[in-house]
């Protein structure tokens, strides 16, 4: 029973969030056109589910590029509705359209002059008839059995404040360098800020050997750099790569690898990367190549680094 019902709940949200794809129309459009022209923060606001819902929307809009914050509906009315400013946009949520406390607070941003968006599974409501722009979210049941615990609803309301945060993300063309700014921390900060710089191996680290280095040094300089590859140099020219991969892949088929030199096994065409790209990007190329190691090369395409896969997952890069 238990399984059956966790497949049923899943359904009824899977549907609510389907229905609410022929409803991207014009009047999505107008509300992008609204929080696009809105000089100051986005006030998003509403009661119980609806306002805890409101605070995740208010969350992402604010990490890409949109100004926005949470006005609890209730305590508005006794003094927070000071925030509200009249270069503002405000967006009400309610599911019934006809909360009192939100209705109540309508004609205070009215008086302020700021455009309404309404978010209501009713487009007869109080609400919508009050707005600018109604957004509905209106789904054919809940997933509660007795239809009224606020379940696929508070799903389609925020997947609709997802459309409206990614679509505003989207026109803004806000970069990734911008999104990292906003997002300093944890792994998303790793992933947008840490470069292959901050971490890749380079002066005395950095394993190089010359293009006529017999195998017995070159087998020591992999040994002590730790790396498991080294540079293959000719000049300040970057000619080939020996990666410890490469010398046991030799060994399997020669039994003459001390007689040789760097030039007889490296690898021609080593896969290299440019100092500053984003150590997550140099992962990708690593996943994409089924590769350890990459070459870190100056705008002179002198190498100046080499960076392995465990150094990038140590930094928590992943």
């Amino acid at each position: 029973m238990s399984i059956e019902k966790g497949r049923e709940v899943i359904r009824i949200e899977a549907e609510a969030i389907q229905a609410l794809e022929s409803r991207i129309d014009e009047n999505f459009q107008k509300a992008i056109q609204i929080l696009l022209a809105c000089k100051g923060r986005v006030i998003i606001t509403g009661l119980g589910k609806s306002g805890l819902i409101a605070q995740k929307i208010a969350a992402t809009m604010t990490s890409t590029g949109t100004a926005a914050i949470f006005l609890h509906a209730a305590e508005a009315l006794h003094g927070d509705a000071g925030a509200v400013l009249k270069n503002d946009a405000v967006i009400c949520i309610s599911k019934s359209g006809n909360t009192e406390e939100v209705l109540q607070l309508m004609p205070v941003m009215k008086r302020q002059g700021v455009p309404i968006i309404a978010m209501t599974g009713n487009t007869h409501s109080e609400m919508a008839l009050r707005a600018d722009v109604v957004l509905d979210i209106s789904v054919k049941e809940e997933a509660c059995p007795y239809d009224f615990v606020p379940t696929a609803s508070t799903t389609a309301t925020l997947v609709m404040g997802d459309a409206l945060a990614l679509a505003l993300f989207q026109e803004r063309g806000f970069s990734m360098e911008e999104f990292a700014q906003y997002h300093p921390g944890g792994a998303i900060g790793r992933k947008l800020l840490l470069k292959v710089d901050d971490i890749m191996r380079s002066g005395d680290d950095l394993a190089t050997v010359k293009i006529d280095t017999p195998m017995p040094e070159v087998i020591l300089e992999i040994t002590s750099k730790r790396i498991g590859a080294t540079c293959v140099m000719e000049g300040e020219k970057l000619v080939g790569i020996i990666t410890d991969g490469d010398l046991r892949r030799y060994m399997e088929h020669h039994d003459h690898l001390w007689q040789l030199t760097a030039k007889d096994v490296m690898c021609l065409q080593p896969k290299c990367i440019p100092a500053g790209i984003l150590a997550a990007k140099a992962l990708h190329v690593m996943e994409l190549h089924s590769i350890n190691q990459l070459v870190v090369l100056n705008e002179h395409r002198f190498p100046v680094g080499m960076v392995h896969v465990h150094d990038i997952l140590k930094a928590g890069v992943a």
